[in-house]
């Protein structure tokens, strides 16, 4: 008992400097495909982000910062947590405010900056990258290889090494397109532990609600 206890006491301090603001590699950058999370698990909790008049397709999970091997989470911060308004603004790209509050909470408290400066980036990056439009063009729910749809990206971000791009997949369907940036938001590899895609041969696609 006494020898876990002092392996504890030795482990703490390791796992804490891990998880301190602003000390990261690169980041990953989520984005998710709205219409499956929705039939997934939005739809269920009645989520305004499924409202077909909101036309989502590839929403922002996140930006999260990332170490070569794992990543921080809900770091101690001295910056102010967002504003209810803040929050809000991010809704048109992530789908909720609810999403952004927890994106920053869990996410961006590790980044070093203010909620402003981290929604700012975020903003940055979801623009930098190309959503294949072929996406939004499926009329009716399909299946396909998950390989496809990171081939899709691969073609649209030219710029993208295919190990910097990774999709998951969850409960049979495509789940999200995670790529991983530099702090300057330029691509770089994935870690070992990001880069781990789908490999369904039939995931399932829903359309553009």
């Amino acid at each position: 008992m006494r020898a876990a206890l002092i392996w504890l006491m030795m482990a703490l301090p390791l796992w804490a400097e891990s998880d301190r603001a602003g000390e990261f590699d690169y980041y990953v950058m989520a984005l998710s495909w709205s219409p499956n999370w929705c039939a997934l698990e939005g739809d269920a909790r009645g989520s305004p982000q499924c409202d077909a008049r909101h036309d989502h397709g590839w929403i922002l999970h996140g930006l999260w910062p990332q170490h070569h091997r794992g990543y921080p989470s809900y770091c101690q911060t001295s910056e102010r947590p967002p504003s209810q308004g803040m929050t809000a603004q991010m809704a048109d790209i992530m789908g909720t405010s609810g999403l952004a509050w927890h994106q920053w909470k869990k996410h961006g408290t590790c980044t070093g900056l203010s909620a402003d400066a981290y929604y700012a980036l975020s903003r940055a990056a979801y623009a930098s990258v190309v959503r294949p439009p072929i996406f939004r063009k499926i009329t009716a729910q399909m299946k396909l290889p998950a390989s496809v749809v990171e081939e899709a990206f691969l073609q649209a971000n030219p710029e993208f090494e295919r190990d910097g791009i990774t999709i998951t997949c969850r409960s049979g369907h495509i789940q999200e397109a995670r790529l991983c940036l530099s702090r300057a938001l330029e691509p770089v590899p994935c870690g070992r532990d990001v880069v781990r895609d789908c490999t369904l041969k039939d995931a399932i696609f829903d359309p553009v609600r």
